[in-house]
């Protein structure tokens, strides 16, 4: 039963927001008393893993699991699985374990509330920054308290843009958009991971193409670029994963014509 997050219908987001973020409070003492002293292992699939990703995982799970028993929780690190009705927590404890395992401060932690499958509230934080995003649907998008708005730039020749890397794309077989992207955007730039998506959602960046995305990747953005008044779109991949591309509702509608929807 869901009754202690859902009490009366709808869901009590603001509720759900204030438990998210203590989990990103406990996730942030295991990540900042790890990073730049810790080991990195390399997963099957090849990407890096360390124990702070672990142990940021084990205290967000432990968190919401005190604050809502009964609610399913996907990890990155941990599995589980997107309950296809009622709510669910998607949890990524470490979003750019690369930037984190080589000393570099622009790693972040992911929490989104899901119900029936759709996220509905995100949080990115990013400890080493001291940043954090929180945003529910209906309720706006705040960094550290304070409401943020994407860019309104609708000039791509005037617009800083971020991209993901070069890999994902050739992975989603976008690699046509990257190359047409490097020639007519002139400051192209990239801010990866959700770091880069944190620029473009408190308005910093104009917009971003990320993809190869796992949904702990994407769920929190999926929320957040909507409550700061902007847009996102999404480019199925093949291999199951997915492309967003989103920041200023007009830089957006001219980057759609860039990417291969079908791939």
């Amino acid at each position: 039963m869901w009754d202690k997050l859902r009490g009366m219908a709808p869901l009590d987001l603001p509720a759900a927001a204030r438990a998210a973020e203590a989990a990103a409070d406990r996730a942030r003492s295991e990540t900042l008393s790890r990073f730049r002293a810790v080991d990195v292992e390399t997963k099957a699939d090849g990407s890096p893993v360390t124990e702070a990703d672990r142990a940021a995982e084990r205290s967000i799970r432990a968190t919401l699991g005190d604050a809502y028993p009964d609610v399913a929780i996907l990890g990155e690190e941990y599995g589980g699985r997107v309950a296809r009705e009622g709510p669910c927590w998607v949890v990524d404890p470490i979003d750019g374990t690369i930037a984190f395992s080589r000393g570099i401060p622009l790693f972040s932690t992911l929490i989104a509330l899901l119900e029936d499958g759709e996220p509905v509230l995100g949080l990115i934080d990013l400890p080493a920054l001291g940043e954090r995003l929180v945003g529910w649907r209906g309720g706006g998008c705040r960094r550290n308290g304070e409401r943020v708005r994407v860019s309104r730039q609708a000039d791509l020749g005037r617009a800083l843009v971020s991209h993901g890397d070069p890999f994902c794309f050739d992975r989603a077989g976008q690699r046509p958009a990257l190359e047409r992207m490097l020639q007519e955007i002139p400051m192209l730039r990239g801010y990866t991971d959700a770091f880069g998506h944190s620029l473009v959602i408190s308005g910093s960046v104009d917009a971003m193409v990320d993809f190869d995305c796992n949904l702990w990747d994407l769920a929190a953005t999926q929320v957040l670029i909507p409550e700061a008044e902007g847009r996102l779109i999404h480019v199925p991949q093949a291999n199951g994963k997915q492309g967003i591309a989103f920041g200023s509702p007009a830089l957006v509608d001219q980057l759609a014509g860039f990417l291969e929807r079908g791939a």
